[in-house]
């Protein structure tokens, strides 16, 4: 009796591996649905089943942000899909899978708990990790507040003045020569640009010189903060992260208007409030002024506009000339025959006007061109060059307010309305084409634009969105008005 009960185990345990495939293949199918697929995509589309033992499910994602960002944002939501689709099952572990793409091993309780336990300490460190890790040192795997690593190049030293650029260097310049124990002037110091026009340069070089000082200084893109917050919640050191975050003399964040997730900008709030009562230094940079930053909360952007907001402008010609000729004074280093006429460095500064990364495109084909074939560099051989990277001029940013005002006037509406719970067909349709221009022209996501369209659901703007993409196949009028918004607002 007791072998064949063994024989028939191998199929039961098939039926069982079928059986779990088709359950994660429906939570699967259900994410997608609640969520999008932009959402899930992002999210979810790496996430894969491992193993189901008793009541556990195990699962497993490619990177620690990603396990951090579900558990911090989907991980009940998760938890209560795979309940109702496997039977037996009452919660999950999310683990982390090697390089290899195999998960890491199942950790045994005591394991667990001896792990948890060395995660509630940071390590002790006289100096902010920004500069280890610039110097190469490894950081500490359960270091929640590793700073992000700084580039020796961006200095002071190399930082090219033009008109575009002289207020902000010289709010930095005023910031690294603030005597230690003195209260900050400008604080918080915010500056703002285009791509490629400066500003990590800049705060790259304010921590570099206020490193040198002695003083505690940390570099974090908003990535970074985000990814040590939810890190020190999960570890149960949120305390220790305050802390630590607190104790240093300057802070500098880059890329702020990343910075998403409502618990994450409360504590991006209290640190800017503790710091700067104390008396801490703290720099700023993001693409777009504090009161553009829609996905930030107020009080935040009320902060930050409190401080000095320094814009960094486009490249005036007399900077791009200046940039050029230091990558070409760089490249000549390495290849001492580049030459470059002074007639090619004015005909390139007139023409690549964008920023200073086309600029190091544009000296890189300029030293190509001239290494490969052998050939005098003329203002002719330069335009063949570079064609590819000459831009008639930047598209302009569009604002999800601007869409809202400018479709509401098309069609006869108010903003209002547009924003209200209001069904009738007077008001669906702006709607839903304001939401689907807010799609296509901004780089918002949905949950986002469903934010600013009246705190709606992403799923009706994932709806409004492919309403509005098949009604323009079919309606020539439609098509026509959706077109002239769209240049209306690029314009």
């Amino acid at each position: 009796m007791m072998s064949s009960v063994l024989k028939a185990n191998p199929i039961h345990d098939v039926d069982i591996q079928l059986t779990s495939a088709e359950a994660w293949d429906r939570v699967r199918r259900r994410l997608r649905a609640e969520l999008g697929e932009d959402v899930f995509s992002s999210w979810f589309g790496r996430l894969e089943l491992v193993e189901i033992s008793g009541s556990m499910v195990f699962l497993s994602v490619p990177t620690r942000f990603l396990k951090s960002w579900i558990q911090s944002h989907y991980i009940d939501r998760l938890r209560a899909l795979l309940v109702e689709e496997f039977k037996d099952v009452s919660d999950l572990s999310l683990s982390v899978r090697g390089a290899l793409g195999k998960p890491a091993q199942r950790p045994s309780v005591a394991h667990t708990t001896e792990q948890t336990q060395t995660e509630r300490s940071f390590p002790e460190r006289n100096k902010v990790d920004t500069i280890a890790l610039a110097e190469g040192k490894p950081a500490s795997e359960n270091d929640a507040l590793t700073g992000a690593p700084l580039d020796r190049r961006l200095t002071f030293t190399n930082f090219l003045v033009g008109k575009s650029n002289a207020l902000a260097n010289a709010a930095a310049e005023h910031i690294v020569q603030n005597t230690a124990g003195e209260a900050p002037l400008y604080n918080p110091l915010y500056v703002h640009a285009g791509v490629g026009l400066g500003k990590t340069h800049l705060l790259h070089a304010i921590a570099h010189e206020t490193t040198a000082q002695g003083r505690r200084v940390i570099y974090l893109t908003a990535d970074r903060f985000m990814y040590g917050f939810v890190s020190a919640l999960k570890a149960q050191t949120a305390l220790n992260f305050k802390e630590r975050l607190r104790g240093i003399d300057l802070l500098v964040i880059d890329d702020v208007q990343f910075l998403q997730g409502k618990s994450i900008q409360q504590e991006f709030c209290h640190t800017l409030n503790a710091l700067i009562d104390s008396g801490r230094q703290i720099v700023i940079a993001a693409d777009r002024p504090p009161t553009d930053l829609e996905s930030l909360d107020e009080r935040v952007k009320s902060r930050l506009a409190g401080g000095l907001v320094v814009e960094m402008g486009p490249l005036d010609e007399g900077l791009r000339v200046k940039i050029i000729e230091a990558r070409i004074a760089s490249a000549r280093q390495h290849q001492p025959g580049f030459e470059v006429s002074p007639s090619v460095i004015s005909y390139v500064a007139k023409t690549i006007v964008s920023n200073g990364r086309d600029l190091d495109g544009a000296v890189n084909r300029l030293l190509a061109h001239s290494t490969l074939t052998g050939g005098t560099m003329t203002v002719e051989s330069a335009e063949i060059a570079i064609r590819d990277l000459v831009r008639t001029r930047e598209p302009r940013k569009v604002k999800i307010e601007d869409i809202q005002k400018l479709v509401a006037t098309h069609f006869n509406v108010s903003r209002a309305d547009i924003l209200s719970s209001r069904r009738s067909a007077s008001v669906v349709k702006p709607r839903q084409i304001a939401m689907y221009l807010a799609k296509v022209l901004t780089l918002r996501s949905l949950p986002e634009i469903g934010r600013r369209f009246g705190g709606r659901d992403h799923t009706t703007v994932l709806h409004a969105v492919r309403k509005i993409e098949g009604a323009v196949n079919a309606d020539v009028m439609l098509k026509d008005d959706v077109e002239l918004l769209k240049r209306m607002l690029q314009d």
